[in-house]
This record gives C-alpha cells, structure tokens and sequence, in this order.
C-alpha cells in the first residue's frame, strides 16, 4: 500500500488516548489489500473492550483517513 506513512501518521495520532490508560498500539504490517494489521500492548492487549476499540476507533479513524484501509485486524 502507497499509504504506509499516512496510516503510521495516523496511528501515532490514537496512540496517546490508549496509553492514557495504559496501552498501545503497534503497526505489524500493512497487506496490499488493505489489510491493516496491529499488536494491541499493555491493558489494551488483555482488555475486554479492545475490540470494540479496535473496530470502532482505530479502524473507523484509519478507514476515513486512508480510504485504501479495508480492514484493521488483530494479532498477537
């Protein structure tokens, strides 16, 4: 994907709200497909609610930015 430092740019733009509560955020890797795939770190990654963080913050913010995002998934 063209986009890798736009969707790094805004990556870096959550990452503060997450560690506020003591988490994180990690690009893994970035698919030609647009497959975005991220390491949630800290209370983020054991935490009950990190996919509706997942979902409906890091991917709705990333899918409005870089209209190439099709998806942010999850590894470990």
């Amino acid at each position: 994907m063209k986009n890798k430092e736009k969707v790094i740019e805004i990556i870096d733009k959550i990452r503060p709200a997450l560690q506020a509560d003591g988490g994180d955020v990690e690009l893994v890797e970035i698919e030609d497909d647009g497959t975005v795939k991220v390491r949630l770190l800290g209370t983020c990654g054991g935490c009950p609610m990190s996919q509706i963080t997942l979902k409906m913050g890091i991917e709705r913010i990333l899918k409005e930015e870089v209209p190439e995002v099709k998806e942010v998934v999850p590894v470990l």
